[in-house]
């Protein structure tokens, strides 16, 4: 049974989400000028017994808190029960993801851990260039509210933009695998079984990335004139104009009928996120034809449908977004939309 600890004795308290250590200790250490408290942490456990242990051990001999002894996770706490405020749903789920890798450092000390941990982390996570980009911004913001909060000195941070990512950790990585052939017309086959199924296919169609699709609202939808203008994109390329192929009009015409803002919305006419998606409707669609495909695999196959058809690549670059590398393609910054609806309806 919970009970009133003594005053000045400070509190104990659950975080939420599924955390490793999710009950914290804290002391107040004054107030501010609008009368709030100003807390001072003494660290994160994984039971309520620990946490009042530690908050008892701390008021029979108090110490410097964490300049010393705060470890890699409790870190990691702090610093985001405050950053994940400020940021979009995306970035905390980018963060959360590459913090998972950092099992073998998440009891060391800060004070303790040197470049080359953190390098090792990065090597072994078995993840390419884009996500150890994420996994050293990670470190970058820990290490920036270390300094803030004197956890550690300055030139300490520093070191971080040694790190490496150019080095894949993963070199032998397996490739975005497109749908084949007969898959694609086992999806026209159950198309009508699974309204879901229709949005794999508008994906393949089109070759826009999920987060693209999602974000459609249905006065991006020009469908008599056959092209959807994607408006937020990963890259300046991404924000471009798509045409709608034939085959695929009719699927987009029935999403358009739904009494929801967006183009794609869920079962009970809501827009989704890209987790939503994957969870509720994705992963089951894939079970149901028996396929073993990520949302990505789509714009590859898009990608390859249209190599295929013999189509330029500098138009299959402006249909699903990609930017040029090279000065003729920097050059050639515009193809009409009649270029681009023949190219598509070629697959």
């Amino acid at each position: 049974m919970a009970y009133r600890l003594p005053n000045k004795f400070g509190s104990v308290y659950k975080l939420s989400g599924n955390r490793r250590r999710p009950w914290a200790a804290r002391k107040t250490t004054g107030w501010k000028d609008n009368g709030q408290p100003i807390y001072k942490f003494i660290g994160y456990y994984t039971t309520r017994t620990e946490a009042l242990t530690a908050l008892s051990d701390y008021n029979k001999d108090p110490y410097d808190l964490h300049i010393g002894t705060i470890t890699f996770e409790e870190l990691y706490t702090r610093w985001s029960d405050e950053h994940f405020k400020k940021i979009s749903h995306s970035g905390v789920v980018s963060y959360s993801s590459v913090h998972r890798y950092c099992d073998s450092i998440s009891s060391m000390r800060v004070v303790d851990i040197k470049l080359d941990h953190l390098q090792k982390v990065m090597d072994s996570s078995g993840k390419n260039t884009p996500t150890l980009k994420t996994m050293k911004n990670l470190f970058g913001l820990m290490w920036d509210y270390a300094v803030m909060h004197e956890i550690i000195s300055p030139d300490r941070r520093e070191m971080l933009r040694y790190l490496d990512t150019s080095k894949p950790g993963n070199p032998n990585k397996i490739d975005r695998s497109p749908f084949t052939a007969a898959e694609i017309s086992r999806l026209w086959e159950m198309e009508g079984g699974n309204e879901y199924i229709s949005v794999v296919l508008i994906m393949i169609y089109t070759g826009v990335r999920i987060g693209e699709l999602l974000a459609l609202r249905k006065e991006d939808i020009h469908l008599e004139e056959r092209w959807l203008h994607v408006r937020k994109a990963k890259t300046s390329a991404g924000v471009r104009e798509v045409p709608i192929a034939e085959k695929v009009a009719p699927l987009i015409e029935k999403w358009l009928q739904k009494p929801c803002d967006s183009l794609i919305c869920s079962a009970q006419n809501r827009p989704m996120s890209y987790d939503a998606f994957r969870d509720t409707y994705w992963d089951g669609v894939m079970v149901l034809l028996g396929m073993d495909h990520k949302p990505h695999d789509t714009r590859h196959t898009c990608v390859s449908l249209l190599t295929e058809a013999g189509v330029d690549q500098r138009i299959i670059r402006k249909i699903v977004g990609h930017k040029g590398q090279g000065v003729t393609e920097v050059v050639y910054t515009h193809v009409e939309l009649p270029a681009k609806l023949e190219a598509i309806n070629k697959i």
